[in-house]
């Protein structure tokens, strides 16, 4: 059934571009060459329906996996061995891992990427400009992070087998959930134990090579105050005073944290803050999670001066030592973080750039002697995460000419 409804699926796409695409519509059922025996695989290379179908279905991280099943049918169709490895099977969260020849661990070469993305969803839009009639817009949520790296990488994958340049067991393909919201997905593929001699990460860099990216580390802060009419504050302890207080803090804290010449300077990021119920009634909780992009120095340095930052600003609501920090405020941080990750760059030919925000490079731990990991991907991420999220088919099909230069530099060609 599965495979059916893929089918299905890249009918419907190819009659909402059909006069466009005709062409990659015409070469879905390409049988590759016999050269390295791969009479089974059926590989497509329609880019803009792929890419189409990945980014229309919604596929907010914990809800992945209605974008799994049709990648796993759009895989089985072309012929390649797919499995899924639950990250959370009552959930239906699944990573997906696919070969096209008899190998699965003992690859060469791994090209990875995420299909969880951030919300809120937006529809995906195919936006034709008529005065570039070969250059559309694709926009929607998770058009560029990271189904079109996913896409990108299929798709460039399927062409260097059909013109035989590559061979079909010396690579593999991993799709994870989680990347979002802190790399669940990619931590749980290390049990499948891939240790290839290059990893290839698929996330926007605007066409470039990722010579490092910062590190990165999160908290929640949880206020605890106590509730009281508000014509007698003196009665109740406030929870939103505390949590501003001690975000007051943190954001001049930001100013003195380690900076360096490759990746700036330590941001920190106040995303959502909740608290209190009326504004006729003391606040009795009150909470606030906070993202930190690392530029220099360690977790454990950070989570020390965040620490001690906040202690020092909710001195004034202990109330003469009557209660701890602990009554008052709780720090949780909700992983061990890591600092600057350090991206292998040395394909001849790319220009290579560092980036601020984090990757599931430093959640996949299956390293080998003289592994190399390269970031790249289309798109900018300057435009991810925000409501006009989109890329240029242009970007798009050049990602896939640069996908296949790195996998023929990584496999020696």
């Amino acid at each position: 059934m599965r495979i059916a409804s893929a089918l299905l699926s890249f009918a419907a796409i190819s009659q909402t571009f059909g006069q466009n695409h005709e062409q990659d519509q015409a070469a879905l059922q390409l049988e590759t060459p016999n050269k390295h025996n791969n009479s089974h695989l059926k590989l497509t290379h329609d880019l803009i329906g792929l890419h189409a179908n990945l980014t229309s279905l919604e596929s907010i991280t914990g809800n992945e996996e209605g974008v799994g099943e049709w990648l796993v049918g759009s895989l089985t169709s072309q012929g390649y061995h797919v499995e899924k490895q639950y990250v959370d099977q009552k959930a239906g969260r699944f990573n997906i891992v696919a070969w096209p020849g008899k190998k699965q661990l003992d690859v060469q070469v791994l090209l990875t990427s995420h299909i969880d993305t951030v919300p809120p969803f937006y529809p995906y839009k195919h936006s034709k400009d008529p005065a570039e009639s070969d250059n559309s817009t694709l926009s929607g949520r998770g058009s560029v992070d990271a189904k079109a790296s996913v896409a990108a990488q299929i798709i460039a994958l399927n062409n260097l087998m059909s013109s035989s340049k590559i061979s079909p067991d010396s690579i593999a393909l991993l799709y994870v959930v989680g990347e979002e919201t802190g790399g669940d997905g990619m931590r749980a593929a290390n049990a499948l134990h891939l240790k290839p001699r290059t990893i290839i990460f698929g996330e926007p860099t605007e066409g470039k090579l990722a010579s490092g990216h910062k590190g990165n580390l999160g908290l929640v802060l949880t206020a605890k105050g106590k509730a009281a009419h508000s014509g007698y504050p003196w009665l109740g302890r406030s929870a939103n005073e505390v949590l501003v207080t001690a975000l007051s803090a943190l954001m001049s804290l930001g100013e003195t944290l380690p900076s360096s010449e490759k990746y700036g300077v330590t941001t920190l990021n106040i995303g959502k803050i909740q608290g209190g119920v009326a504004a006729n009634v003391i606040s009795q909780d009150a909470n606030a999670t906070i993202a930190v992009r690392i530029a220099s120095g360690t977790p454990a340095f950070i989570r020390d001066e965040i620490t001690k930052t906040i202690h020092h600003a909710i001195r004034p609501f202990l109330q003469d030592g009557k209660l701890t920090h602990q009554d008052v405020i709780e720090i949780s941080f909700t992983s061990a973080g890591y600092g600057p990750v350090a991206i292998d760059h040395d394909v001849p030919d790319f220009e290579s750039m560092t980036v601020n925000y984090g990757t599931d490079i430093p959640n996949f731990n299956q390293t080998a002697e003289g592994q190399k990991r390269y970031l790249y991907g289309p798109g900018s991420i300057l435009v991810a995460h925000s409501d006009h999220e989109m890329l240029s088919e242009e970007e798009l099909r050049g990602a896939v000419g640069d996908y296949e230069k790195i996998i023929l530099h990584a496999v020696g060609k």
